[in-house]
């Protein structure tokens, strides 16, 4: 099993934008490629407090993961959608991602 955590650093003032984005867009087309969102929020507390977006997804493995964000970045829904949102500038100042396997240890999260 695999976790990509990813985190999306707002420009000023395009946080709105990017949460509208989330939720009239993103999450409706993770479901409809098969991606599992496990948890997703903004940071409270820490580097880019209250203007990062933070979403976990998790994945069989790599060549899944892969395949699927291959398919929803190709959408046409999401390139409209996406394109639509960006047309008065950009929404992000940078995008982390990081990929975490279970590894070493025994206990498993559900």
């Amino acid at each position: 099993m695999l976790y990509e955590i990813r985190e999306y650093v707002a420009l000023p003032g395009r946080l709105p934008t990017i949460i509208e984005l989330f939720n009239e867009l993103t999450i409706p087309l993770f479901a409809k490629h098969g991606m599992e969102l496990v948890n997703i929020g903004r940071t409270w507390i820490g580097e880019d407090s209250l203007n990062e977006l933070v979403y976990t997804m998790r994945f069989a493995d790599l060549t899944e993961l892969e395949n699927k964000w291959a398919q929803f970045l190709q959408d046409p829904e999401w390139v409209s959608g996406f394109t639509k949102r960006e047309a008065e500038g950009p929404l992000y100042q940078s995008i982390r991602r990081k990929l975490l396997d279970a590894g070493p240890f025994t206990a498993t999260v559900e």
